[in-house]
């Protein structure tokens, strides 16, 4: 699962978001090192962007600890599929739910079916992402710079604010930032800027909802082996991936994955407003 030092990737070009089963060598996302103890036993998730990469890992992850998972996706059907046949394995229900989490009806949507499919919700993970590698400022245009941040961070706040009306004490909502929110990187400038401000908007909305017994945190990815890299990165990037940390390596799903399940347990019940680092060395302070 961890990988050598000096691992590189191959240029293997993709059209945005990317796909899976496109990638070289395929990403672990748990499928068969995951062993759950049952610390999200009868709890109800939503993730977004649960069709493959970070979020494929949390499904896994979550539906091995006892949760049932709505797997949230734009268009990517037959990597939804192969997400949701995990968590049905893992003997946990499963539903799909596509469609473009930037707009505001469809995220009121998405925590309507989840509480009718599953009768309520205890974890919203907010991971769905968009980024586009761009090295010039004049060549981002006005509508790059609106999908990143409605995709990016719009959405967090639509979906949270749909979402807590249905919460009870000990629900949990995670974010997924970056370590771009930290360490920007300059042609990432859309998508850095939109994470610095999910960090934010996490520290803020957790002394928020703490009253209402609702904990708010994120996860900040380093360089993490999924279909947005080869599909948004210019190949050097994507043949250098991970070589910029202390571990020399990219990360894998599988790796992020533990980091979201103690913020959905009620082993992170005295963490609110924070920031899990997964970056592979590379300092967040």
């Amino acid at each position: 699962m961890t990988g050598n030092s000096h691992d590189s990737f191959a240029p293997q070009p993709q059209e945005p978001p990317g796909r899976t089963d496109a990638m070289r060598p395929k990403p672990d996302h748990g499928e068969t090192t995951y062993r759950g103890s049952g610390r999200l036993a009868g709890k109800r998730a939503l993730i977004t962007g649960a069709d493959s990469g970070i979020g494929r890992a949390v499904a896994i992850a979550f539906a091995r600890e006892g949760a049932d998972v709505a797997i949230a996706y734009h268009d990517e059907h037959e990597d939804a599929r192969e997400a949701a046949s995990w968590v049905q394995q893992a003997g946990r229900k499963a539903i799909l739910l596509p469609g473009d989490v930037a707009g505001k009806p469809h995220c009121v949507t998405l925590i309507q079916r989840t509480v009718e499919a599953f009768g309520g919700i205890d974890i919203l993970v907010n991971n769905a992402a968009h980024q586009k590698s761009i090295e010039k400022l004049d060549d981002i245009d006005e509508a790059e710079w609106d999908t990143t941040f409605r995709t990016n961070i719009y959405s967090m706040f639509f979906l949270c604010q749909a979402a807590v009306p249905h919460m009870k004490p000990g629900a949990a909502i995670i974010n997924t930032t970056s370590i771009n929110a930290d360490a920007p990187s300059p042609h990432l400038l859309a998508y850095a800027a939109s994470k610095g401000a999910i960090a934010n908007f996490t520290a803020g909305l957790g002394q928020l909802l703490a009253p209402q017994g609702i904990r708010v945190n994120a996860v900040a990815p380093g360089p993490i082996w999924t279909p947005l890299i080869p599909s948004t990165m210019p190949p050097e990037a994507v043949r250098t991936f991970g070589q910029n940390t202390p571990l020399d390596r990219a990360g894998q799903p599988a790796e992020v994955a533990p980091a979201y399940v103690l913020l959905a347990s009620d082993e992170g019940s005295y963490m609110t407003s924070a920031i899990i680092p997964v970056t592979g060395g590379r300092p967040m302070l």
